[in-house]
């Protein structure tokens, strides 16, 4: 089981950056896959990024390819979104997932609550 914590999100001008941060607690977090995803009004929820367990493999959506870096430090139970160049086409909230199947894009079983953001033009 592991329990998700998003944070981070707000309102920035495009081109600037964010950072947003999952906490994760539950029993064994380093044996998780976790990632990235955001759903903007009237659209599905997408795939952002995702990292592999031992955080030594990642992928990302084309369309943030380049601009967002994700990270995780298992000592300390926390995954990073870096999101530079920000896009007015970036804002959604997002969302921390742990529980995937690597490579999968789909996501695993459990969900942060989300973290808005948005990028203003």
């Amino acid at each position: 089981q592991l329990q998700l914590v998003d944070t981070g999100g707000g309102l920035v001008q495009a081109g600037g950056s964010l950072t947003l941060s999952c906490a994760a607690s539950g029993r064994a977090f380093n044996t998780y896959n976790m990632g990235w995803f955001r759903q903007a009004p009237g659209k599905e929820r997408e795939f952002v990024a995702h990292i592999s367990w031992a955080g030594s493999t990642r992928y990302y959506a084309d369309s943030v390819k380049g601009r967002f870096t994700i990270s995780r430090d298992n000592a300390k139970n926390t995954v990073h979104l870096q999101m530079d160049s920000l896009k007015p086409e970036d804002t959604a909230v997002y969302y921390c997932n742990g529980g995937s199947q690597w490579p999968s894009r789909m996501p695993g079983k459990y969900w942060g609550q989300g973290t808005q953001v948005t990028v203003s033009s």
